[in-house]
């Protein structure tokens, strides 16, 4: 494989450049991490939102269109004469199965699913480093490694690998798989600064994943460059991947803050998820007269309970 770059915007008239932008669909579009990735790709390529909440703060090129990920009709529709997904939708903690069932499950699929029957060409799905949570800290591992999920949230990413593989191999999909760490502004706690990925670098990834001339199926880790971190991402390096961003430039103000954590999750890469049988659903809709659940299992620290 040949090594890549991603390229700047060229250099045209605004109007060519709205023409000519590829159109890529943004599940899950009303989440925290997209957000992040609109305002990083805001001019590179027009963009299809959907998500079941609506999104109202539209930037210039940017529609919406609502879709609910486990309804294939609505997929389909929205998925039609785009010329990539990015798969962000879904349950984004961990939870009971029925949801996780239904959202990352039966919604993975239909993603996949509609992107064959629609015709698009590439897609970029948002796994997570839960896929491999079991694996301990003192061990750095490779997309090679086995996988070990550290709950039911993992087991639904490691489903939509496989789905991956499945369309890419039998449909000819063209399929990045990112093992996301943690996407913010800045890390917040010490696992963080291990798995941290910064929104730039966010963008970096799933441009490959939409622009790569000679993706079939691949997994990378979606992390930054950071000196601490678990994964050997030298797949990512050889797709053409350069992060811009290393968590280490905020180590001193995040261990300062460190607090005690569970010493069982304190072992492995995936922390809280590994003791914890439920996370608060950020974006998760509560219904009238009911609270929300609160997380089950042993004493955890709250920060960094989420990835």
């Amino acid at each position: 494989m040949i090594r890549y770059c991603v390229p700047a915007l060229p250099r045209s008239s605004p109007d060519s450049q709205r023409r000519n932008r590829r159109l890529v669909l943004v599940t899950g579009a009303a989440g925290e991490v997209a957000g992040h990735l609109r305002r990083e790709l805001a001019g590179r390529y027009r963009l299809r939102l959907s998500d079941r909440r609506p999104v109202s703060d539209l930037a210039r090129g940017e529609t919406f269109v609502r879709a609910d990920l486990t309804r294939l009709a609505e997929v389909v529709r929205v998925a039609q004469g785009v010329d990539a997904i990015v798969h962000l939708g879904g349950f984004a903690v961990e939870g009971p199965w029925t949801a996780i069932l239904d959202a990352n499950i039966v919604g993975g699929y239909n993603v996949y699913e509609a992107a064959r029957r629609a015709g698009v060409r590439r897609f970029v799905f948002a796994s997570s480093n839960h896929a491999m949570g079991f694996h301990r800290r003192d061990h750095v591992i490779s997309e090679h490694a086995d996988v070990r999920p550290d709950g039911r949230y993992g087991v639904s990413k490691v489903f939509g690998e496989a789905l991956g593989r499945l369309y890419a191999d039998k449909y000819e999909l063209q399929v990045l798989c990112l093992r996301i760490g943690n996407v913010n502004s800045v890390p917040i706690d010490e696992r963080r600064l291990a798995i941290w990925l910064s929104p730039r670098d966010l963008a970096q990834l799933v441009t490959l994943g939409v622009e790569h001339p000679d993706i079939r199926f691949e997994i990378v880790y979606g992390v930054s460059g950071n000196r601490r971190s678990w994964y050997d991402n030298s797949n990512a390096t050889r797709l053409g991947y350069r992060p811009q961003d290393d968590s280490e430039r905020f180590a001193a103000d995040v261990l300062a803050r460190a607090r005690p954590s569970n010493p069982v999750a304190a072992l492995y890469q995936g922390g809280d998820f590994t003791v914890i049988e439920q996370v608060i659903n950020p974006v998760g809709p509560v219904r009238p007269g009911r609270q929300r659940r609160r997380a089950v299992g042993p004493p955890v620290a709250k920060r960094g309970a989420r990835r």
